[in-house]
């Protein structure tokens, strides 16, 4: 056999070893997503199928028996992947379902599962920190020791996802909105919150309920003036009488707090 027949061999022969390690991989990792999803078990019958499918490619020798090995298991990887897609989905299906339901616990649970699937999606991450916050608010102190220790550790999540969706897509007007309210209301950091709602009174000008908390978050800082002339535009956008008569009556107690 001639050099260079030799070396087409020997690369087509890396290329399969290649395929067959990274396809062992993808089964073993679709293997233990079966086990978390059903805790029962690696499913048998798939295993079989999996032996079944390497039979007749262990020992590949000539350059047909290569390239046929390497279109084998090209085919079968694309399989799993596809298994390991519709994996991330049911995660992101089971885990919205729990949170119609209000089990946030649960929800949580999945939602950081399919992050392991999709670790550049904004809106897994965003819920991430939905869940986090009302886990957080239903956190109470049961040792009694003077420091809700799973609260903060909660909260500290929910800044952290809602972070990390704004650092995915930084026009995403429901994490910056999410995180604002946690500054503002749960974590007494208006001053942190105001470049979000900013940013957010950039990209929705008419965003009401952004600002009311913006409104707050000046308040809070001591910028009375910016926050009833906030109120004075919520009053004047907005046709809904309810949310008038609210924005008046911040408005009328910041000027009251402004003048005593």
């Amino acid at each position: 056999m001639t050099i260079s027949g030799q070396k087409a061999i020997f690369d087509a022969y890396a290329v399969w070893r290649y395929i067959v390690k990274t396809y062992k991989l993808i089964v073993v990792s679709v293997l233990v997503a079966g086990f978390l999803l059903t805790s029962c078990g690696p499913n048998t019958a798939v295993v079989r199928r999996m032996q079944a499918l390497e039979e007749g490619v262990d020992s590949p020798t000539t350059i047909e028996e290569l390239s046929e090995a390497i279109g084998k298991y090209q085919h079968r990887i694309e399989d799993v992947l596809n298994a390991d897609i519709r994996i991330g989905i049911w995660y992101k299906i089971l885990a919205t379902r729990y949170l119609d339901n209000k089990m946030y616990g649960k929800a949580l649970e999945n939602f950081r599962t399919a992050t392991e699937y999709y670790p550049t999606n904004q809106n897994l991450f965003y819920y991430v920190g939905v869940c986090a916050g009302y886990m957080a608010k239903s956190s109470l102190d049961y040792e009694l020791t003077g420091t809700n220790r799973d609260q903060l550790r909660y909260y500290e999540l929910a800044e952290s996802a809602y972070l990390r969706a704004i650092e995915l897509e930084p026009r995403y007007v429901r994490a910056l909105y999410g995180l604002s309210v946690l500054y503002v209301f749960e974590l007494s950091r208006s001053d942190d919150a105001l470049p979000y709602l900013e940013k957010i009174m950039e990209i929705e000008k008419r965003n009401l309920d952004a600002m009311f908390v913006y409104a707050r978050a000046l308040y809070e800082t001591g910028s009375y003036d910016e926050a009833v002339d906030v109120y004075d535009r919520i009053i004047g956008e907005t046709r809904d009488d309810g949310t008038k008569k609210r924005a008046e009556e911040n408005k009328a107690f910041v000027l009251g707090q402004a003048y005593e």
